[in-house]
């Protein structure tokens, strides 16, 4: 099973009942061997250019594991399901995120460093 991440832009006209339209995506994964792991929704969102005469898109992020086989089968259905606008599957660089996480705390323990060490010549001044 491979790790992907998912987005997509749901009509702008199912904000109201976007539960439907997200049940149905996400059987749509699971029914093809996938299993969801995280979903993020951002919203109703401006497109930068118009869509199927859409202004506006409700943008869902899914994180999945699905077997790589299978993701010409989900893109197939995505494509004629009538409620999502575009799609977009991609295979997130899992080292390049560890990465940055480990640069991310890195300089957070530098930052707390520093102001420890600025903490410290204050109470000197005090004293």
């Amino acid at each position: 099973m491979n790790q992907y991440e998912i987005a997509i832009l749901y009509d702008p006209d199912l904000e109201i009942d976007l539960e439907k339209a997200t049940s149905r995506v996400e059987k749509i994964l699971t029914d093809n061997g996938g299993k969801v792991a995280n979903v993020d929704n951002w919203g109703k969102r401006k497109l930068a250019y118009s869509i199927k005469g859409h202004e506006t898109a409700v943008y869902v992020f899914y994180t999945v594991d699905v077997p790589g086989a299978n993701v010409a089968k989900i893109e197939s259905t995505l494509n004629i399901t009538d409620e999502v606008i575009r799609f977009l599957i991609t295979k997130p660089d899992l080292k390049a995120i560890a990465k940055a996480e480990a640069a991310k705390a890195e300089k957070a323990k530098k930052a707390a460093e520093r102001g420890e060490s600025a903490d410290d010549s204050d109470d000197k001044d005090e004293e």
